[in-house]
């Protein structure tokens, strides 16, 4: 089957198979594909706050498409088959394992606030946590022996996991530090693919500046969803600044004009 040429339907004419925060999910064209869809909305803290933000979504599908195509270029399996307009992608259809996996290198956020660390501090390696994925209980971090009592992934699994999480790690490092970002954290999902017989881990989801933690190197600046958590105003000027370094966006160009366009292949 050749994803790269299948036919695009319009969202009026697609039956919804799950709506999150930030996206939603629709039938694909072809079985065991479906058309992630980015929406503006901005959530913090469980969806406790909420907003509509324009442009957002447009801007996370643009950095997480490049983000992927770049992983899935390097070997690292993920869910991304091709960007498809200004909000869309067609994506894996993948069985998503109920956990984010936080992969951090220095001390932001509640990893700060749990340990009495400063903001900012450099940490002796990088940490892998995991947070079992339930709104409703805020998304409790787990241990592996939780992980495995549950069911939720089998040791061979989270070995898996761990060895995705440094593999981008390292990629995303790099690729932001080319962009004079410093990668402070980051949030992975990942889901299980079936081909024929064989089971493999992917990446899922999205990664982007919702899902990333970004201080510029020199200043310091948050280039990231902290800008919307801690009321300091101009996301969507952060995520533009985002795609700019990486080449996504022109210097002049402006992400947000015009509607959704096909992307021919």
């Amino acid at each position: 089957m050749d994803f790269l040429k299948t036919r695009y339907t319009p969202m009026n004419r697609r039956r919804r198979i799950y709506e999150g925060k930030a996206k939603v999910l629709y039938e694909g064209p072809e079985p065991g594909t479906l058309i992630q869809h980015f929406k503006d909305d901005a959530t913090a803290f469980n969806a406790k706050k909420h907003e509509v933000i324009d442009g957002k979504g447009v801007l996370n599908n643009r950095i997480s498409e490049y983000i992927f195509q770049n992983l899935n270029d390097i070997g690292v399996p993920t869910h991304f088959i091709r960007r498809l307009n200004m909000r869309e992608q067609l994506i894996r259809e993948v069985e998503i394992i109920p956990l984010e996996v936080v992969v951090r290198n220095v001390a932001a956020g509640s990893l700060a606030k749990r340990l009495g660390l400063e903001e900012g501090t450099q940490l002796p390696r990088s940490i892998i946590e995991f947070y079992y994925k339930n709104d409703a209980l805020d998304d409790p971090m787990v241990s592996e022996e939780h992980i495995t009592a549950f069911g939720w992934a089998n040791p061979q699994e989270i070995d898996d996991i761990m060895a995705l999480a440094i593999r981008v790690n390292d990629f995303l490092s790099g690729l932001f530090l080319g962009a004079g970002i410093r990668l402070i954290d980051f949030k992975m999902e990942t889901g299980r693919i079936w081909e024929g017989d064989m089971m493999r881990i992917v990446v899922a989801d999205e990664i982007s500046p919702d899902s990333c933690r970004l201080w510029d190197v020199k200043s310091a600046d948050k280039l990231d969803k902290d800008r919307f958590r801690r009321d300091m105003g101009g996301l969507v000027e952060a995520y533009q600044e985002v795609a700019r370094r990486l080449g996504i966006l022109g210097e002049s160009e402006n992400a947000l004009a015009g509607g959704p366009r096909l992307v021919q292949p």
